[in-house]
């Protein structure tokens, strides 16, 4: 799913879920965890029968945010999702992807502007 850089924050909980699944190269137990909910919620998100709560919803934005991020440093879909699967020296040695799903966004997203700073090419 291509979406525009302005419209990515407003995407519905469904359209979200789908762009990081398909854009980060996430399953949906990989993304239920990353936010810190069952695949079951998202099935209900994804039905329209729930939303997610205030801290979810910041943890899917933050996502949506470096997944925004990633697309601008990186050559394409493909680029984007080995980085987000491949091991980084600037988080020991886990990738991207394991730093996200144990809850530490943040540190991928370190990751992302030492790699566009050219810190650890």
């Amino acid at each position: 799913m291509r979406i525009a850089a302005t419209t990515l924050l407003d995407l519905t909980p469904h359209q979200a879920l789908s762009v990081l699944e398909e854009g980060l190269g996430l399953s949906e137990d990989e993304l239920a965890g990353a936010l810190g909910s069952s695949r079951r919620t998202l099935q209900r998100w994804r039905g329209g029968s729930a939303y997610p709560q205030h801290a979810t919803r910041q943890r899917l934005t933050a996502l949506l945010e470096l997944y925004q991020r990633a697309r601008e440093t990186f050559d394409g879909p493909d680029a984007v999702r080995l980085w987000f699967q491949s091991p980084s020296r600037y988080l020991g040695g886990i990738t991207p992807a394991e730093a996200v799903r144990i809850g530490r966004p943040e540190r991928a997203e370190a990751a992302l502007e030492a790699l566009r700073s050219g810190a650890f090419l």
